[in-house]
């Protein structure tokens, strides 16, 4: 990358932070490369990011990108899934917030706090099969397979109603989708058979409607069809498989991640002088698990930090990027550090969103990361990577931001970092 020419992303992914400082340093706006030479922009700094997330002049819906508009995106192309699926992340104004309300049913406060015993119980049981794992394995145990991944998904799709046949297929077919280094003809099959797996889903619930949101949606859908289209219902579950667990996942294992690298800040917690919840929130600050979320579309010119965006370009918003925005979380944004909100140093992060868009699920993937690391560290205090950081793959995608793999001594063992 030289001076003024335009960053690719890379398909791959990767740790977004070096490239993430190099951007920033030109300023808080680059144009930047997606997949298959698509011109695009990337908006990365805090302040810039959260104007940018409530502009009047900003949309949601794909009939604003014209290279999708005019036929100029292949089927196969990995971003298109994002720009197309119908539902709340594609929608704007009177439409977003009918399908927004439709959805929230299953997520306000009292909704989402009536779950802490199924998610203490799910918890204690994943800690239990990981124990078994870890025993099984030499000592090792990959805690984002037994632990981090079955928590969050276990709690979706009990909130949605899906049986459990269908959860590993799910999450396979989620990373799939959010990964962006994906071939066309995977990418075509993998959202081909999302779209069946999750017709069978409704077909399910259909015929044996319960108590979850899938059956609300559906009667939402056949008592009054004006409220619900067929392909909104599927686009909604869509999201919400795939936001509701693959957040999360990425949350709790970049907060372990974090904690082992700084044991500092684990002692605090443990010793009662920082709450678990400064955990999740520094977590989604420092390393958001989200790193660069498409797509918005500016409806006319914008000059936003001091660079032109032109009408219809595709914008992603560069959560991660943000995090550490010295501009906003000091010159110390670099460090993960606990104490900011005690010592009155935090500025609010915007890795769960900001304004009419802001993630609906955010108390509930709050609650699962919170009960999650207290009852992990608890149990198993002397917790640590089993490899070093450096080795561990990362997700093969520039939208989502964690590694694939984390094996971890749930008793300790030396690591060379």
């Amino acid at each position: 990358m030289t001076a003024g020419e335009p960053h690719r992303m890379d398909p791959a992914g990767g740790c977004p932070h070096a490239d993430n400082a190099r951007l920033l340093a030109r300023g808080a706006v680059t144009p930047v490369v997606l997949p298959d030479g698509v011109p695009g922009m990337a908006v990365l700094g805090h302040e810039a990011l959260r104007e940018f997330l409530t502009h009047p002049d900003v949309a949601k819906g794909p009939q604003h990108f014209p290279a999708l508009r005019d036929g100029r995106i292949p089927a196969g192309w990995p971003l298109r899934t994002f720009a197309t699926v119908p539902g709340m992340t594609t929608a704007d104004g009177a439409d977003h917030r009918r399908l927004r309300a439709l959805a929230g049913q299953a997520f306000t406060a009292r909704r989402v706090e009536a779950l802490r015993p199924r998610v203490d119980a799910l918890t204690a049981r994943l800690l239990d099969a990981t124990e078994e794992a870890a025993a099984s394995g030499g000592g090792v145990a990959d805690l984002r397979r037994h632990f981090a991944l079955p928590l969050p998904m276990g709690v979706i799709c009990e909130l949605l109603g899906v049986d459990a046949e269908h959860h590993d297929r799910l999450h396979h077919l989620s990373s799939q989708v959010v990964s962006t280094d994906i071939g066309p003809e995977r990418a075509v099959a993998a959202n081909r058979e999302m779209l069946r797996t999750l017709q069978a889903v409704v077909a399910a619930r259909r015929a044996a409607p319960g108590d979850d949101l899938t059956s609300a949606l559906i009667a939402a859908r056949d008592e009054d069809g004006d409220r619900l289209t067929e392909p909104e219902l599927i686009g909604t579950l869509l999201l919400m498989v795939v936001a509701g667990h693959e957040t999360t996942l990425n949350l709790i294992t970049n907060a372990v991640r974090a904690l082992c690298a700084h044991r500092d800040q684990l002692r605090l917690v443990l010793d009662g002088r920082a709450a678990w919840a400064d955990v999740v929130e520094e977590t989604l600050r420092w390393d958001s698990p989200v790193s660069q979320f498409p797509f918005r579309y500016p409806v006319r010119d914008l000059t936003l930090g001091g660079t032109p965006i032109p009408r219809g370009t595709p914008v992603l918003a560069g959560y991660s990027a943000a995090g550490r925005d010295t501009a906003a979380h000091g010159p110390d944004a670099g460090r993960f550090d606990i104490t900011r909100a005690a010592r009155g140093t935090a500025s609010r992060h915007l890795s769960l969103g900001h304004g009419p868009h802001y993630c609906l699920g955010a108390p509930l993937a709050r609650l699962e990361a919170t009960v999650a690391l207290e009852r992990l560290f608890t149990r198993f205090p002397g917790l640590d990577l089993a490899v070093p950081e450096s080795r561990l793959p990362r997700v093969p995608s520039f939208v989502g931001n964690s590694v694939r793999t984390l094996p971890v001594r749930l008793r300790g063992g030396a690591v060379t970092r």
